[in-house]
C-alpha cells in the first residue's frame, strides 16, 4: 500500500506480533539458567527469528522490535548474524525489550538490576537503539518507586555509555497512571525515556490517561483492541489521535495479539493501514 505521505520510519513491528509464527520463546529470568532450552509455547513455529528482518523489509517496515524471550542464544556469533541479516535490508533494531525483572521487589531489585544490566551488551551488539525494562511489579509506594528509580538511574548511565537508550512502559502495578509514571520521568531528569502503550491501561479514563504522558514518549506499542467483530478501528484512532496532539512524532510500533486474522502479517498491516489513515487525516487538517 502507497501512502500519500511519508511514513516510512514511523512504523516498527514487535516479534510479539509474530508469536504464533515464531512458536517458540526462550524464557531468560533473573532466578533461571543462562542459556534456557526452547519451550514450544504457542506451537512449533514456522519462521525463525534471523528470518524477520527480510519479512520486515518485504513489507515495507524497517523498524523492528525483539523480545528478549525470542532469542535462540545470546552468543556473540548469533547475535552478530542476526544484527547482519537486519543491516542487509536496512531494517533497524529499534528496542531489545527485556521480559522479565522487578526493580521495586526490595528482596530481588539489586539481583533483577544486575541481572537486567547483563542485557546492555546484548543490546550494543544488537545495534539495538532502545532496551525497555520492566521498571517493577509492586504496589506503587514512596519506598517502591524510589527503588526503583535508584535502579532505573544506573542502568540508564550504564547503557549510555554502550550508546543505547533506556526505555520504560506504562506497565505492571508500580506504574498503574499518569501521577506515577511521570513522578518516576521527572525523577531521572531525562536519562530514561518512555515507550507509551495503547493497551495496558485498558480501563475507564484510559485515553484521558494515555494524553497525559504521550507527549512524553519518544517510542509507542500500538496494540489494536480486536474483538468477534475484528480490529477495534475507532479505539485505535483515538489512540493515534490523542497522541499526535499531544506532540508524539515517534515510530508507531505494531502490535497485533489476537487470534482473528490467523495469519499474523495481516493483522500487522491492517493495524498499519488504519494508524497510516489516521497520520493522513492529521496532517491534511
Amino acid at each position: 500500500m502507497s501512502f500519500a505521505i511519508d511514513l516510512a520510519d514511523r512504523f516498527a513491528v514487535s516479534t510479539w506480533s509474530l508469536h504464533r509464527a515464531l512458536g517458540g520463546i526462550y524464557p531468560y529470568r533473573p532466578d533461571g539458567v543462562e542459556t534456557p532450552t526452547r519451550q514450544p509455547a504457542y506451537g512449533e513455529g514456522v519462521v525463525e527469528l534471523i528470518d524477520l528482518p527480510r519479512q520486515c523489509a518485504e513489507h515495507d517496515i524497517f523498524r523492528l522490535e525483539i523480545c528478549s524471550f525470542h532469542l535462540p542464544s545470546r552468543v556473540s556469533s548469533y547475535v552478530a548474524d542476526l544484527r547482519s541479516a537486519a543491516e542487509e535490508v536496512d531494517v533497524k533494531v529499534q528496542t531489545l525489550l527485556i521480559e522479565d525483572g522487578d526493580l521495586s521487589d526490595p528482596e530481588t531489585a539489586r539481583r533483577d538490576a544486575k541481572w537486567m544490566a547483563g542485557w546492555i551488551d546484548t543490546a550494543a551488539a544488537l545495534g539495538a537503539e532502545n532496551m525497555r525494562v520492566i521498571a517493577g511489579k509492586a504496589q506503587p509506594s514512596d519506598a517502591a518507586l524510589h527503588r526503583a528509580e535508584i535502579h532505573l538511574r544506573q542502568l540508564a548511565e550504564e547503557a549510555a555509555d554502550a550508546g543505547v537508550r533506556l526505555v520504560i512502559e506504562n506497565w505492571f502495578d508500580l506504574l498503574p497512571g499518569p501521577a506515577e509514571l511521570n513522578r518516576v520521568l521527572d525523577a531521572l531528569n531525562g536519562k530514561v525515556g518512555l515507550n507509551g502503550d495503547f493497551g495496558n491501561w485498558e480501563r475507564a479514563g484510559k485515553y484521558e490517561d494515555l494524553a497525559k504522558i504521550m507527549g512524553r514518549a519518544e517510542l509507542c506499542h500500538a496494540k489494536g483492541r480486536y474483538s468477534a467483530a475484528g480490529l477495534d478501528a475507532e479505539d485505535y484512532a483515538r489512540c493515534v489521535e490523542l497522541s499526535d496532539a499531544a506532540g508524539y512524532r515517534g515510530p508507531f510500533t505494531l502490535i497485533y495479539d489476537s487470534q482473528y486474522h490467523e495469519d499474523e502479517w495481516t493483522g500487522i498491516l491492517e493495524e498499519r493501514d488504519c494508524i497510516a489513515g489516521v497520520l493522513q487525516k492529521v496532517t491534511a487538517a
